[in-house]
């Protein structure tokens, strides 16, 4: 199963220029406890191809919501920014399948 059949919505934005903020919405406890345990530093590592070190994973177990923080690949707004909002980093991790 993917994530984005497991989860209820997966977008991502910027956390300042030099920042994305990835966040899953789980529709219940069960859901959210599944991703925490699946969604590791090691996958998002794989994925976005970046040094464990530099991720951050931050669970909000009232809200069902997991918040992912990365570093951007390019500065915000600088020549090689491709995504000036931050909002096309959420779909790399649509695909994860998870076991």
């Amino acid at each position: 199963m993917r994530l984005k059949e497991l989860v209820k919505k997966i977008r991502s934005k910027n956390a300042g220029p030099f920042l994305l903020t990835i966040d899953i919405f789980c529709s219940n406890k069960k859901t959210f406890e599944t991703i925490i345990q699946k969604i590791t530093k090691l996958e998002i590592s794989k994925l976005y191809k970046i040094p464990k070190k530099q991720i951050e994973i931050f669970p909000i177990e009232d809200l069902f919501i997991v918040k992912i923080t990365i570093p951007r690949p390019n500065i915000q707004g600088s020549s090689k920014d491709r995504d000036l909002h931050g909002a096309s980093f959420g779909i790399i991790l649509e695909e994860l399948k998870i076991k």
